[in-house]
């Protein structure tokens, strides 16, 4: 075999293998198909979802922390009957204890989640 024949049965192969690939599929039409496209594409019943739900959590860690936890501190602290309406001067330190108690343990119930999610590979 000659070296031109090599070349052209080597073009023939490339042609073979290099086929282009087929076109998009369009891009559906109407409002109502361009609508379910964005929702599944963007996945924004999850992000709905989780976003009312983190938003109850919340609420819930907050009356947890102002109602139960500081109280019970407060009682253990001799002087002090509910921390939660502790303040010095003008300034409300109890209810900044609030805060910071139910962030630290929105953040760590958020944390648990996304750890358990990783575990069970969901995205």
């Amino acid at each position: 075999m000659s070296q031109e024949e090599v070349l052209s049965e080597l073009k023939k192969i490339r042609e073979a293998i290099e086929k282009t690939p087929p076109p998009p599929p369009p891009p559906p039409h109407g409002l109502w198909n361009e609508f379910k496209e964005f929702l599944s594409k963007y996945k924004i019943f999850g992000l709905a979802v989780a976003f009312i739900i983190a938003l109850y959590v919340g609420t819930l860690v907050q009356s947890l922390v102002a109602n139960l936890l500081l109280p019970a501190i407060g009682l253990a602290i001799p002087g002090i009957d509910n921390l939660a309406t502790y303040s010095i001067g003008v300034f409300g330190v109890g209810q900044f204890l609030v805060a910071l108690m139910t962030f630290v343990i929105v953040a760590f119930l958020v944390f648990l989640v996304v750890k358990v999610a990783k575990k069970w590979k969901i995205e």
